[in-house]
């Protein structure tokens, strides 16, 4: 175990809720015995399209649900899981095959979602409404945004296409919404007590799982929830072969995860149409790495642990006023802090190295809407949604350690204490008429970026701008089973405190990476059109999609200079410098084939899933190497009251040599087409316990994913380090009560 003496230092630690994690996780059964059945079912609504609840169906946007009764049957563990079979969306998680201050390769685990080719803090991520921290990367320091327990999640909701016209900056790419439990999912009619229990295993890491959610109702407007979940699990597995303690292995590197989370809740609804909720959350995910791929001839040990906490207190209230500007009023106020942590040492042969990072993101989140529905002649409406948002993040990094680089001293920072300001103005305005609704939007934008001198070793530098981003989709219901829409969407994403005032001079290397205080944001024109069908026998959504971004922010770019001359030394900045065109396709289909005979008194369906997509650089003229090539998801799924089993397909196609920008990778490694297949299966023993098991890469493929080897040579004699994990087995037990 790594020291952590140097851990934190002046910052006040977030709150610790293991041990309570656990307690929760092993009373829940034995409170089970004296519970009710939970046979609750809740009409499926999104919010996340329109910032209120409303049928997706009634959408002019392309969105994917997925619900909790999915994760459990699905057997998903975390986001890399979830987006499996969601066409255009994908989550990388590289090895971790890094070294104390070289490589970032795998130290950020789940880095992150990828929607339509764009990725990282292009996709704007939610829990609950509130924005989650961004993922951070300067040199060999990386932490994604896995800041999740998909445990405590009831409802994910994917919104592909720029959404800043309603939630303004980050969501260029889309949306990614976790809605966590509530109360009343697991209380029916005027039951006062119910909750769930599960456990799982997962061959695929070795990592076990236990969580328990306790739902109850102390009188008939005050509900409350406790759900709490703990995982303990290794390396993710892969089909490499050597096990040398040096940079030839392909083997993973030895690894220890933790996880705990914990979630409260208390709703009181007192009437008169007044709901209010209050939410404490709090997640923390640690790793230990014992790097072996790091060791060398002066490298006798390498090791490293990393840990991501984020701790949450929301109030929602929301009131039914029936007034002339509103019908209804929502106010969120709420407090979030994340703190992320990279501890890393060597124990050389000369000097021994130690690293302590630190990233640290505490933001305020604020909200006040109002929403108004206006029936008029003729059988047309006209809803209005209107409200402001404020956002104040303030973000802190710090480096300790013991060896620091050449010409530095310790504690260092590589951007200034900074606080990120935002205050928006957003209206929405839905005009139904007949068949056709008509949905225009804008929202007006104003952020901050100021930073302080304090202990900073450049001159730190402040900058604010605005953003307007209109939107405009229009729906066509042909009838109840057809529907065309289209839409138009702006977006943009404002440059954050690290790449505004990026720094760090190398004294043996003659190169520097300085602030760029005239960066622009980042913005794009988005342009959708969809099909929907749903028949008797037969739901599927059609998308055709394209999109032109400008001034892409890009880091490490060489402004002048050169490397390795002392006499002109080279300087890097994060800068504006690409225009980008991504286009592509999406489809999503359930065939229900009906009854089967009368084999088991079952249903036999097909759910299938397409995605493709094309970019370029078009100031570069060059491929965009961020999309993934297309993919298929074919399934065949026989359900009976007792049992269901299922067979899915996942077919990705191979990476083409003119879709990668040779210009960074003259002799890329180009990962071949793969066919994986799993088979699963759920055994509901009773209505209130369900066993669920799956075989996964049932032909023990050999396969890699693009986005886990953008950037390795062909040449590469550690390839199979980067190999997706073989064979696998997954089973889980849930009980309601």
């Amino acid at each position: 175990m790594p020291s952590k003496s140097l851990s934190r230092r002046g910052l006040v630690p977030a709150f610790r809720l293991k041990p309570l994690a656990l307690a929760v996780c092993l009373l829940g059964p034995a409170l089970g015995a004296q519970a009710q059945e939970v046979v609750a079912q809740l009409k499926e609504v999104v919010v996340s399209g329109s910032r209120v609840e409303q049928s997706a169906d009634e959408l002019p946007v392309s969105i994917d649900v997925i619900d909790a009764e999915t994760f459990e049957e699905k057997q998903v563990r975390d986001i890399r899981d979830v987006a499996r079979e969601l066409p255009n969306v994908s989550v990388q998680r590289a090895p971790a095959r890094f070294g104390m201050a070289q490589g970032s390769t795998g130290r950020e685990q789940n880095a992150g979602f990828n929607i339509r080719g764009l990725d990282r803090n292009r996709v704007l991520v939610l829990v609950d409404g509130i924005r989650q921290p961004r993922s951070y990367a300067f040199g060999a320091t990386a932490f994604g945004r896995d800041y999740l327990d998909l445990g405590l999640i009831q409802r994910m909701e994917v919104v592909r296409g720029a959404t800043s016209a309603l939630y303004g900056s980050d969501g260029m790419a889309g949306l990614v919404h976790f809605i966590t439990a509530d109360p009343s999912n697991f209380l029916n009619g005027d039951d006062s007590f119910g909750g769930r229990i599960s456990l799982g295993y997962d061959s695929e890491d070795q990592s076990k799982h236990i969580g328990t959610t306790l739902a109850g109702r102390i009188s008939d407007d005050l509900q409350w929830l406790l759900g709490a979940n703990t995982s303990r699990g290794q390396e993710l597995d892969n089909q490499g072969s050597n096990n040398s303690k040096n940079s030839s292995r392909t083997t993973p590197n030895p690894q220890e995860d933790e996880n705990y989370s914990l979630l409260g809740k208390l709703v009181w609804t007192p009437g008169a149409g007044q709901r209010h909720a209050l939410t404490l959350e709090h997640v923390d995910k640690s790793s230990e790495y014992e790097l072996l791929t790091a060791r060398t001839a002066t490298v006798l040990r390498s090791d490293a642990s990393t840990d991501m906490e984020r701790s949450r207190a929301t109030w929602d209230g929301r009131w039914q006023i029936d007034a002339a500007l509103a019908d209804e009023v929502r106010a969120v106020l709420s407090y979030q802090d994340a703190h992320s942590r990279e501890w890393a040492d060597e124990d050389r042969t000369t000097t021994d190295r130690v690293r302590d990072t630190t990233y640290d993101e505490t933001t305020w989140q604020s909200n006040l809407q109002g929403s108004k529905l206006l029936r008029m002649e003729g059988g047309t409406a006209q809803k209005i949604t209107y409200g402001v948002d404020y956002v104040v993040t303030d973000v802190v990094n710090e480096q300790d350690g013991v060896t620091p680089p050449a010409g530095e001293t310790f504690p260092l920072k590589r951007f200034p204490n900074t606080r990120e300001t935002s205050t928006a103005l957003y209206v929405q305005d839905e005009f139904i008429i007949g068949d056709f609704s008509v949905t225009p939007g804008v929202r007006f934008d104003h952020y901050s970026i100021d930073a302080s001198q304090k202990n900073f070793g450049a001159d730190a530098k402040s900058l604010s701008g605005q953003a307007t981003s209109p939107k405009l989709g229009v729906l066509w219901r042909a009838n109840e089973q057809w529907s065309l829409f289209g839409n138009y969407a702006a977006g943009f994403r404002a440059p954050n405190a690290g790449q505004v005032n990026a720094f760090y001079e190398s004294a043996t290397g003659s190169y520097s990476t300085i602030p760029n205080p005239d960066l622009k944001p980042e913005k794009s024109q988005n342009f959708e059109l969809g099909l929907r069908g749903r028949l008797d026998g037969l739901t599927f959504d059609l998308a055709a999609f394209t999109g032109r971004y400008k001034d892409f922010i890009k880091d490490n770019q060489l402004v002048s200079g050169q490397y390795g001359n002392p006499s002109n030394p080279a300087v890097i900045q994060s800068v504006n410098v690409d225009e980008v065109e991504i286009s592509g396709f999406e489809a999503k289909a359930d065939i229900r084939w009906g009854a089967v005979g009368q084999f088991a008194g079952g249903t036999l369906s097909s759910p299938l899933s397409y995605g493709q997509a094309k970019g370029r650089n078009t100031k570069q003229d060059v491929p965009l190497d961020s999309v993934n090539p297309a993919r298929m998801t074919a399934g065949l799924r026989y359900d009976t009251p007792v049992w269901m089993l299922r067979l899915d397909a996942t077919h990705s196609l191979a990476k083409k040599k003119s879709d990668v920008d040779t210009d960074t990778t003259a002799d890329p490694f180009l990962p071949e087409a793969y066919t994986v297949y799993d088979l699963s299966g759920q055994w509901r023993l009773r209505k209130d316990l369900r066993l669920t098991a799956g075989v996964y890469n049932l032909s023990d493929e050999k396969y890699w994913n693009w986005s886990e080897v953008q950037g390795l040579s062909a040449s590469s004699t550690v390839l199979d380090a980067y190999t997706q994990p073989g064979r696998s087995v997954r089973v889980s037990m849930t009980a309601d009560f």
